[in-house]
């Protein structure tokens, strides 16, 4: 029997999965990692299993030496920098699959996206061993998903979702939002004053859910993808009233080449 005369408060290790092009919303999890935690990993990977053929893998904007220079200066401690080739090794085969809310939303347009998500953050999450891992909420149905199969697979993990970081227009940041002009940018706001819109309308009265969609429909120039308003508590696309407190999934393309798709979300409570 081991004897001890004090107790030692485990280390804990803080994680914030990349795929690079670092910009500022990247940048506000590994601070409060650092706020929270004793170790802090970053990771960069450009994760091909999420991709379909048609999309920008090949084009993923890729900026390793400034991001190396943005996380130290954030706090990280380690950066880890797998190749794909090492992560997923010839004989890969075993997937993470996610259940019906994969194909719906993103997962309509991106059949494919989230279960790569999954698999990969899971294949980190065994390498890392973090006790805390920081999402940023601009992903709305990505962290949902997460936090779920966090859950299911009784990972011993806490899962710690931030805030949106918006430019000063209010576009949400992106490490797409390279790939758009200055026009372009101004134009995708339009997003954002959509969830205005809509959190306004609620503020005065407004609960029909279809006149809220509407609304938001209303305000975007973009060619849109899909707009729902869903349950914060399980994802689920709410209709008639709105009785609960619920975010506004968008998604929306802009421009021809490169068509870039962009995402964002807002809180809406009645």
């Amino acid at each position: 029997m081991k004897v001890v005369t004090s107790v030692t408060t485990p280390l804990i290790t803080g994680f914030v999965p990349t795929m690079g092009a670092l910009h500022e919303g990247h940048l506000s999890l590994v601070r409060e990692a650092r706020k929270q935690c004793d170790h802090v990993v970053v990771s960069i990977l450009v994760n091909p299993l999420q991709f379909a053929p048609n999309e920008d893998f090949k084009a993923y904007p890729r900026t390793l030496e400034a991001d190396l220079a943005l996380c130290e200066a954030a706090g990280a401690d380690v950066v880890f920098c797998p190749d794909a080739a090492a992560i997923y090794p010839e004989n890969f085969q075993t997937r993470v699959i996610g259940g019906e809310l994969t194909q719906r939303y993103c997962g309509q347009t991106r059949p494919i996206f989230f279960n790569g998500v999954l698999t990969v953050v899971n294949i980190l999450f065994g390498i890392v061993r973090p006790q805390k891992a920081f999402f940023g909420e601009k992903d709305f149905q990505q962290l949902f998903l997460i936090k779920q199969m966090v859950k299911d697979f009784w990972m011993p993990i806490e899962i710690i979702g931030m805030p949106i970081i918006r430019e000063s227009s209010g576009l949400a940041m992106s490490s797409r939002n390279s790939y758009l002009s200055e026009l372009q940018k101004q134009e995708a706001t339009c997003l954002f004053q959509a969830i205005l819109a809509v959190q306004e309308a609620v503020k005065t009265g407004e609960r029909d859910i279809q006149a809220l969609l509407d609304l938001a429909r209303s305000k975007i120039s973009l060619e849109i993808d899909y707009i729902e308003l869903v349950s914060v508590k399980s994802l689920e696309r709410l209709t008639g009233t709105l009785l609960e407190p619920a975010r506004l999934l968008m998604a929306g393309y802009i421009g021809d080449k490169p068509r870039v798709r962009l995402i964002d979300n807002g809180l809406v409570t009645a």
